[in-house]
């Protein structure tokens, strides 16, 4: 007991010594930060915990007893995951401090204010929390050790897991496999804690994965990343008060209740999260599976929901396998040869009946893939073959100069041209001047009016359509016919084979903070904050367009509405042969970003049985069929062009997910709160 307890004095004189000199350095050193700043708010707060921390190991009483060392240990944990936060947090834009995309913002007279030079921010990074982060993870290792308790480390186990499940820096294709293990430590750990853990390690879980997952956030502005952690703290925190009561409720209960609960459970999460403004529908669980095409094909039946609840099941049953290799709740078989050795577990009935109910899940799910990718020929053959030219340009029309892209964008489509293609795609705003006000100017006195007589004659001299993102307006007039608003939108424009402007797309579903804050008079001082950060806002649009080219019809999700289930099966209801895509990938200067939105969106493919087409500035350009197979590709980040021949089937058939959309999550939730309802009961009747 001394021996611990001079280890806790020595920790916590330590973290008092690092604390205050990092308190010198954040006032005094070379990389002093203002201290009335709402900037410099978190190194102070985790400069202050620490200091709390420190004083209570270094200069108070020895925790004495199991429940005085959880606390104490409890606390280290709390303030540990607030430092590996704000860490990995500072580090993302310290390692974007000099992308030529942030740049713009800060040419442009902004908030942004980071520094050119990387390399000087991530030292300041360094400095500021790096000292800080190594002592509390040696003490709370120290803690770990003495109590055999290693919840925290599971949760980051399970982090890690989740963040190499999915593309990823270290792998862009994403290692599939981890997917199916990647929640089996939290799970464990969930179902083993008391109510305040469960929060804690839930919601920590929670906001890291989602860093992780989104660091290519970094590259684009300080309110998108900030923003998404926040949203995924409150989305987390929504669902584990309730999942962390359903824990204790089902504690005691069979192991397949437990299994169940949790797959259902964050199958509903899942949906409650990709829902609303603040919807976010990426790096699900399921896309993890996106590559294993037998297992996919459940999509058409239950959308990627069923994919991820299959996926949480294998999980969960791992979880309550681990549970029977705990010794400290004497489970293991008794010592039969010394202390090290022990004699094989026994698994109880309960835990095999679980385990095999879970492998016959998933061996129904492949089975049914494989017979499907077996017998193709149920859908019917194709009426029309119309081909496609789906045009890559490299560059993000909203930085480069707008007759530069222009430019590649005409060389491009020249080359395509000589392969005879029905209709010619351009990325998400790939001509930027905004053809229907610019249209109406003077093109000798107007820049931009010049360039869209360029592209209008270009256009009608090419002889076929062509489709081009855009900004797009709508005058607003009073009674008296005078204007008194105009509405902005991101649009899409289809253009006939005469030059003729056919018809007109708005995207309807924003991105929230970038793209669009609805609540300007309940919340100015967040409108204003967005504003000051270079904001642009957009409307949304009210019409789900369905473009017809006289081979086929087809809608075009812009940016991330593609990784909307039912957004996208919307357009399929209202008569879409092709689900196409048109986006614009490039400003996240990384490869994962990109390959993240084509793994979600290639899932719209599966559950709507229809081709989909992607047309990105730089991204994923390229052409699934309706089983989710990739038939080809662009390499990003390249100036490419993409023709393909897609079959279309006029019959419209449609699949159960495209008729009646997210009811498998939804009658997953109704299933939770009946099992809840039948446990209370049964609960009360034995006590009485």
């Amino acid at each position: 007991m001394k021996l611990h307890h001079n280890r806790s004095r020595i920790a916590g004189f330590s973290l008092l010594l690092i604390a205050m000199v990092e308190t010198g350095m954040a006032l005094y050193g070379p990389y002093a930060v203002p201290v009335f700043d709402l900037r410099s708010l978190p190194l102070f707060l985790l400069i202050f915990a620490t200091l709390l921390l420190g004083a209570r190991l270094g200069l108070g009483a020895p925790p004495y007893g199991t429940a005085g060392v959880g606390r104490l240990s409890f606390t280290t944990e709390l303030v540990l995951a607030l430092g590996l936060l704000l860490f990995l947090f500072n580090y993302i834009f310290a390692a974007n401090a000099n992308m030529d995309y942030v740049q713009r913002f800060m040419e442009s007279g902004g908030n942004l204010q980071l520094a050119v030079d990387t390399t000087t921010e991530r030292r300041i990074v360094a400095v500021r929390y790096l000292p800080l982060v190594t002592v509390l993870l040696l003490l709370h290792l120290s803690f770990a050790v003495r109590r055999r308790r290693y919840e925290l480390l599971l949760t980051l186990l399970s982090v890690g897991l989740t963040a190499l499940s999915f593309p990823s820096g270290v792998s862009l294709s994403g290692i599939g496999v981890l997917g199916w293990v990647a929640l089996t430590p939290l799970i464990y750990v969930l179902w083993r804690g008391g109510y305040r853990r469960i929060l804690f390690y839930g919601i920590t879980y929670g906001v890291l994965a989602t860093l992780l997952s989104n660091y290519w956030l970094g590259t684009f502005s300080l309110v998108s990343l900030m923003a998404v952690v926040l949203i995924y703290f409150g989305f987390y925190t929504v669902f584990m008060v309730p999942f962390g009561g359903a824990v204790l409720l089902f504690r005691r209960s069979s192991p397949a209740a437990r299994v169940f609960l949790t797959a259902a459970a964050w199958t509903v999460f899942e949906l409650f999260r990709s829902t609303g403004f603040l919807g976010y529908p990426w790096v699900l669980v399921g896309h993890s599976q996106y590559a294993n095409l037998p297992l996919i094909q459940i999509s058409e039946f239950t959308g990627v929901w069923g994919v991820s609840f299959v996926v949480v099941l294998v999980s969960a049953g791992l979880a309550e396998l681990l549970g029977v290799f705990d010794r400290r709740n004497g489970v293991w078989s008794t010592p039969t040869g010394g202390a090290k050795s022990y004699s094989w577990v026994v698994l109880s009935a309960p835990i095999r009946h679980i385990l095999i109910a879970v492998a016959a899940v998933v061996a129904a799910t492949h089975l049914y893939g494989w017979s499907v990718l077996l017998l193709e020929n149920r859908y019917p053959e194709a009426d029309e073959t119309p081909r496609v030219a789906l045009i890559q340009q490299n560059s993000d029309p909203r930085k480069h100069e707008y007759e530069r892209t222009f430019q590649t964008l005409r060389e491009l489509t020249d080359r395509a041209l000589k392969e005879n293609p029905d209709i010619v795609i351009w990325s998400e705003t790939a001509f930027v001047p905004n053809i229907r006000r610019w249209g109406r100017e003077d093109p000798e006195r107007y820049r931009l009016a010049r360039l869209v007589r360029e592209f209008r004659d270009y256009q009608g001299s090419i002889g076929t359509w062509l489709l081009t993102g855009n900004d797009d307006y709508q005058i607003v007039l009073d009674e008296d016919g005078r204007e008194v608003e105009r509405l902005s939108y991101n649009a899409a424009v289809l253009f006939s084979d005469e030059g003729e402007r056919l018809a007109t797309y708005h995207k309807m579903k924003l991105v929230p903070f970038t793209e669009y804050f609805p609540y300007e008079e309940e919340l100015p001082f967040v409108y204003k904050a967005l504003e000051e950060f270079d904001v642009s806002f957009w409307e949304p649009g009210d019409e789900r367009t369905v473009f017809a080219h006289p081979l086929f019809t087809f809608s075009t999700p812009i940016c991330f509405e593609d990784v909307f289930p039912d957004e996208v099966r919307r357009f399929v209801l209202n008569g879409a042969e092709v689900i196409l895509n048109i986006t614009n990938d490039y400003w996240s200067l990384t490869e994962v970003q990109a390959q993240q939105h084509f793994v979600a969106s290639l899932f719209r493919s599966v559950e709507n049985r229809r081709p989909l087409l992607r047309a990105s500035a730089s991204g994923v350009t390229a052409y699934v069929d309706p089983y989710g197979r990739v038939v080809a590709r662009r390499p990003q980040y390249s100036e490419e062009y993409l023709i393909t021949d897609v079959p279309v089937s006029r019959q419209g058939n449609l699949t159960p997910y495209t008729r009646y959309g997210d009811w498998f999550p939804r009658l997953a939730g109704v299933a939770l709160l009946l099992l809840v309802a039948v446990r209370i009961i049964i609960l009360r009747r034995s006590r009485r």
